[in-house]
Formats: structure tokens, C-alpha cells, sequence
């Protein structure tokens, strides 16, 4: 019995390997959190700086009238995109930090999952409703704010995967 105490305690975790690996996990949810922020701000970035270049193009080419109404629209699609990355860095560091509190709990997967879930629908509202504004109460241009809308996702994807691999 003795040799099958040894054996098992052999193949189980110690102490020191699970404060690793707790640590391990923390310092990756940190760098996670610190890369969704600097995503988020690198949207708001290129939004602005695409808005300016489309306030500029549209003065260049005589449609000086309209210059500013492409340039809004434009700003308010990449804004959108931008709150969007932002709810979604948001709600990632909250599930981390839920997780790590119920992980002893049962069902504790299932709740997660379920929040995984409720986050999607939430930002997809969230993003329906914000276009829709965009679109019906403000009056912006159509296609310029749905330019801006991808614009901004595309950043968001092209950044989060050169961050990560600068990382």
C-alpha cells in the first residue's frame, strides 16, 4: 500500500507546481488584458486618422459640402467598432476573473458558457443598436458608416494578431 501512496502522490501536482501554474495563468491574463487595451486604443487611433483622410479627400475632390457628413460617418462607424472591442475586452477580463473565483464550484462550466453566450447577443445588440442610431437618428451616409464599421473590425483583427505575435 505504501508503494501505491508513493506512486500516486508521485503523479499528482504538488504544492510548488500549482502556485506555478496559478502564476502562470495570472501573468497570461495580464498581458491578455494589457493587449485588449492596446487593441482598443489602436482602433480609436486609425478610426480617427481614416476619418481625417476621408474629411480630406472629400474636400480634395470638390465634394466640400458633403466633406464633413463622410467624415462623420465614417468617425461614427469606426466609433462603433471601437466600443465594440471595447465591451469585448471588457467582458473577457470580467468572465477571467468569475472563472477564477468559481472554479471549485459545479456547474461552474456551464455558467460560463451561458455568459459566453449572454456577452455575444449583448455586444451584437449593443452593435445593432449603435448602427441603427448611426444610420436612422443621426442620418449618416449609409455605405460611409458601414465603411467605417468594417474598418474598425479589421483593425481589430489585423492588430490582435501582430500584438500577439510581437508579444
Amino acid at each position: 500500500m505504501n508503494e501505491a501512496e508513493d506512486d500516486l502522490q508521485r503523479q499528482c501536482l504538488t504544492h510548488p507546481e500549482n502556485v506555478n501554474i496559478i502564476l502562470r495563468l495570472c501573468v497570461l491574463e495580464a498581458k491578455e488584458e494589457r493587449l485588449a487595451r492596446r487593441v482598443v486604443a489602436l482602433q480609436a487611433v486609425i478610426t480617427l486618422i481614416i476619418a481625417g483622410v476621408v474629411y480630406g479627400l472629400s474636400g480634395a475632390l470638390q465634394y466640400t459640402e458633403h466633406a464633413g457628413q463622410y467624415a462623420a460617418a465614417v468617425l461614427g462607424g469606426g466609433l462603433v467598432s471601437v466600443l465594440n472591442g471595447a465591451l469585448l475586452a471588457w467582458r473577457m477580463s470580467r468572465a477571467a476573473q468569475h472563472s477564477a473565483s468559481e472554479a471549485q464550484h459545479p456547474g461552474s462550466a456551464h455558467r460560463q458558457l451561458r455568459l459566453m453566450y449572454l456577452y455575444a447577443v449583448e455586444r451584437f445588440l449593443v452593435v445593432a443598436v449603435l448602427l441603427g442610431m448611426c444610420l436612422a437618428v443621426l442620418k449618416l451616409t449609409p455605405l460611409a458608416v458601414l465603411g467605417g464599421f468594417v474598418m474598425g473590425q479589421a483593425v481589430l483583427l489585423a492588430a490582435r494578431l501582430i500584438l500577439f505575435r510581437l508579444n
